[in-house]
């Protein structure tokens, strides 16, 4: 079986700041995460009020999991982005700093950004839900 993940920018569609509109991944395993949210490993949301704690706690347990997983961040192919706020420019920040973190070669892939009006934990303002195809 192959493994093989193609990653497409139609020239037909816009241009983006570094997903691909289409992530096309050859037949074999996938892992499925848990939305990540920004809880220690106590459970305690961390960063109450400040987007950039939020973001680099969700990363490393995206991290985390994707590992147990037998995965790295290269090996997503769909991500999507949960924030708390109608503001566009804060979506763009959370974007940014997701795209500067040890998880960026996640954002490569099929990625979608959405600004919602709540999230689970009270304090929470990001969560991350992502795909992986693992290895052979």
């Amino acid at each position: 079986m192959t493994d093989q993940i193609t990653r497409i920018n139609p020239e037909t569609l816009h241009q983006t700041p570094g997903y691909h509109h289409v992530t096309i991944v050859a037949a074999g395993r996938l892992a499925f995460l848990a939305g990540q949210c920004p809880l220690d490993r106590t459970g305690k949301v961390v960063g109450i009020g400040d987007y950039g704690a939020q973001v680099g706690q969700v990363a490393a347990n995206a991290l985390a999991a994707l590992e147990a997983a037998g995965a790295g961040p290269e090996r997503v192919v769909r991500s999507v982005i949960y924030v708390v706020s109608d503001d566009g420019d804060v979506l763009a920040d959370v974007w940014r700093r997701f795209q500067a973190s040890a998880l960026a070669p996640a954002f490569t892939t099929a990625s979608t950004l959405l600004g919602v009006a709540q999230l689970g934990f009270p304090g929470q303002l990001i969560e991350l839900d992502l795909t992986a195809a693992l290895p052979g």
